[in-house]
């Protein structure tokens, strides 16, 4: 073992003499203090592991391995116990170098309260006088959506009475405007029966639970049973349940009920940032959902993050399913579960549904943090084109150039310049070709590419990290020429956009990059382009304009810049000047000037 801790001498008997057995593991700094808890399948290969040099160790284990100042152990029977004990010391003692799975919220349970004649209420608070307790529920929303539910099906009473046999029969309490509404039976006068109270109870709990067929079932039989004893508006009453329960189980219902009873879970991870979900499916139906932020302390791999989650959640939201679906395998052995990792049907469906949640949380996260930290937005877009285009550096300063000329004449070209992914205005630029003659696109681009680089290398200016080029190939190759004659080939990142399928060109390279159409690089890059061309249309234009005004409409005698601005402006085009009646021309000018116009263009 190399001396990467400097208590290396006391801590190597402890390693060498820890158990090849499962069990948690707990590393002290020289306070006394806790700084990280793990579990592992065999404690010697593990915490071995840590002191051995070739564990390609990251920065932050690093750190952390030299703090080590004493190793504790405690042996478990199983791998799964191991997670358990390892996520509840987590909780309890919060080490500095461990995942915090520890959530800020306290989330709502539906109570059936223990006590005669049960109520059925929302509650933060748990306490342990024999009440049973659903949940927690992620989603305030879905609870009371199922709550709204039982009580639309059901009449509960809703008083805190004490309804003791007692009490009733000495007729302490009056039936309120609950009864009168219909929304109690009125136990509380004697006029429900305990029984059938207790009845209304248990279908109540298997629709809490998920188990709405089985309940459906039920009220099926007694509709049948209600008809066949002629007794039809009591069989009109469950035919309404009936069908206000199929119609929640329609809405809830994802996947193939034939899915009863699974656990479903997905990680997604961002840089340091892990987002891991989680679904409660029973009869085919989400009844549970929760989706929580991970940051990661000593570059965790997602297996390990997961595993972690896994035992949490299923403590936490009390789950007793036998099966839970992956995205993929789990380096962890958990005896009493079915791990599955679906490739097709609908168990496959179900985690991409899960995946996809934790995807839409971290987008969410994102706008968030921009709205707070616009800055971080400019980052991440940054460093997300960095890795895309196979950059060395930020392209924080990004210009691209377009061509703009009509057969030739009035060859104009703009640059429009990008500082941290947004538009510089001030930093634009036009250029009048000036070398070139005819419709030379080629000529044009090496032109204008050597006079913008030449300028800021003799005034000393900062270079971009990125050009893009509107066009493809030859155009790139054209600009590629221009760098390599002032020495800047390789020093800067320059590319092609082809407007045609949205493809990039390197220098030197046959095969575009195919970006995804959604991506934000793509976006950037089309953006940047759109501005070009828009900004350098406008030059032309305005370039044409005066080009027009100074030839033909100069011509006329008695016609000044001004009117042939309006004329221009009003009809477009010389073209349509001259198809233009008398009267029509002099409505734009006035009549003397438009007839001098007009008879101009008579003449010729």
């Amino acid at each position: 073992m190399r001396q990467i801790n400097p208590h290396i001498e006391k801590l190597e008997p402890v390693i060498r003499t820890l158990p090849d057995k499962p069990g948690v593991y707990q590393y002290f700094d020289e306070k006394g203090k806790i700084i990280y808890i793990g579990k592992a399948k065999s404690l010697r290969k593990r915490v071995s592991s840590y002191f051995n040099k070739d564990s390609g160790q990251s920065g932050k284990t690093a750190v952390m391995v030299r703090k080590i100042f004493e190793i504790r152990h405690i042996v478990v029977n199983t791998e799964l116990d191991a997670l358990l004990l390892e996520n509840n010391l987590i909780k309890k003692y919060l080490p500095r170098y461990n995942v915090n799975l520890k959530d800020d919220k306290s989330f709502p349970w539906i109570c059936i309260k223990n006590e005669r004649f049960p109520r059925v209420f929302p509650t933060r608070n748990l306490i342990q006088d024999g009440s049973e307790y659903y949940g927690p529920y992620a989603s305030v929303k879905i609870m009371n959506t199922l709550l709204g539910l039982i009580r639309q099906l059901y009449p509960l009473r809703t008083c805190k009475h004490n309804l003791s046999a007692k009490n009733i029969a000495e007729g302490k309490f009056k039936i309120c405007l609950e009864y009168h509404l219909g929304n109690c039976l009125g136990p509380c006068e004697g006029l429900q029966t305990e029984a059938d109270y207790q009845l209304t109870l248990g279908n109540i709990r298997e629709i809490i639970k998920g188990n709405i067929s089985t309940v459906l079932s039920q009220l099926r039989r007694l509709m049948l049973d209600y008809a066949g004893n002629m007794e039809f508006e009591k069989a009109q009453a469950v035919k309404e349940k009936i069908e206000l329960m199929e119609k929640y189980q329609s809405k809830s219902m994802v996947v193939n009920p034939k899915i009863h009873d699974v656990d479903v879970f997905s990680i997604i991870t961002d840089n340091d940032t892990s987002i891991v979900n989680y679904l409660k499916i029973i009869n085919g139906a989400i009844v549970q959902a929760h989706t929580v932020e991970m940051k990661k302390k000593l570059d965790e791999s997602d297996q390990e993050l997961l595993a972690l989650a896994v035992v949490d959640f299923r403590q936490r939201f009390a789950s007793s399913s036998q099966e839970v679906l992956l995205p993929f395998a789990l380096d962890v052995d958990i005896s009493d579960l079915i791990l599955t990792v679906p490739k097709i049907g609908d168990k496959r469906h179900l985690v991409e549904l899960s995946e996809r949640n934790a995807k839409y949380y971290l987008l969410e996260k994102r706008k968030q943090n921009e709205l707070v930290d616009p800055e971080r937005h400019s980052k991440r877009i940054l460093a997300t084109m960095k890795n895309d285009l196979r950059m060395k550096e930020l392209p924080a300063h990004i210009e691209c150039f377009d061509n703009s000329n009509m057969q030739g004449d009035y060859g104009v070209a703009a640059m429009v310049c990008f500082k941290n992914a947004k538009p510089s205005k001030k930093d634009y630029r036009h250029y009048i070709i000036k070398t070139v003659e005819g419709p030379n696109d080629f000529a044009s681009m090496q032109e204008v590419i050597y006079r913008r680089y030449r300028r800021l290398i003799d005034e000393e200016q900062s270079l971009p990290q990125l050009i893009v080029i509107d066009g493809g190939k030859g155009q790139l190759s054209a600009a590629v020429q221009s760098l390599e004659e002032l020495g800047l080939r390789g020093a800067i990142t320059i590319i092609g956009i082809a407007k045609r399928l949205e493809e990039l060109y390197y220098p030197d390279d046959p095969v575009p990059l195919h970006l995804d159409k959604k991506s934000e690089t793509l976006r950037v890059i089309q953006y940047l382009r759109d501005e070009a061309h828009r900004f350098g249309i406008t030059h032309y234009r305005k370039r044409h304009e005066k080009g027009v005004i100074k030839t033909e409409l100069a011509q006329i005698k008695g016609i000044g810049e001004s009117y042939a601005r309006k004329l221009l402006s009003h009809f477009k085009s010389v073209k349509k000047i001259k198809e233009a009646s008398l009267e029509e021309v002099q409505q734009v000018i006035g009549k003397a000037k438009g007839a001098l116009v007009h008879e101009h263009f008579t003449k010729q």
